[in-house]
């Protein structure tokens, strides 16, 4: 039992930046890839004006994610959210590289809401009129 727990210690895959990668690099990224990534959530499931896009939310935020791997996986790893790479390092216990995981992301994912809400979403209702007799 002992050596079965220690083999899956041991094989535990983390998120390291590939080799001749450096961490700028990797930072930008994964800004990039969370970035499509959020955009595209924020595009396909929270705006409530999607249109044609309403119902494939998930499967279009899918074809991103699988874009995402292809194109960045074998530079940072494409994890585009840092609890993807904390439950493997924190198992291995390898932390190599790991700030870029956390860094890269959390900037992606405020820009792609900060630009799809100040651009794109239309939030024009007009609040109900309250009950002023209370």
């Amino acid at each position: 039992m002992h050596q079965c727990v220690l083999f899956v210690l041991q094989a535990t895959p983390v998120h390291t930046l590939a080799s001749g990668v450096g961490y700028g690099q990797g930072v930008v990224w994964e800004i990039v890839l969370t970035f499509s990534l959020l955009f595209t959530v924020y595009a396909t499931m929270v705006d409530p004006k999607k249109g044609a896009l309403a119902g494939l939310g998930p499967t279009l935020v899918g074809f991103v994610v699988g874009a995402n791997i292809l194109a960045g996986g074998a530079y940072s790893a494409a994890s585009m959210n840092p609890a993807r790479s904390f439950g493997p390092a924190l198992v291995a216990g390898n932390w190599t590289d790991h700030w870029v995981y956390w860094v890269g992301p959390l900037i992606g994912g405020g820009l792609a809401g900060y630009i799809y809400e100040t651009f794109f979403i239309d939030r024009s209702h007009v609040p109900l009129p309250r009950d002023e007799e209370n």
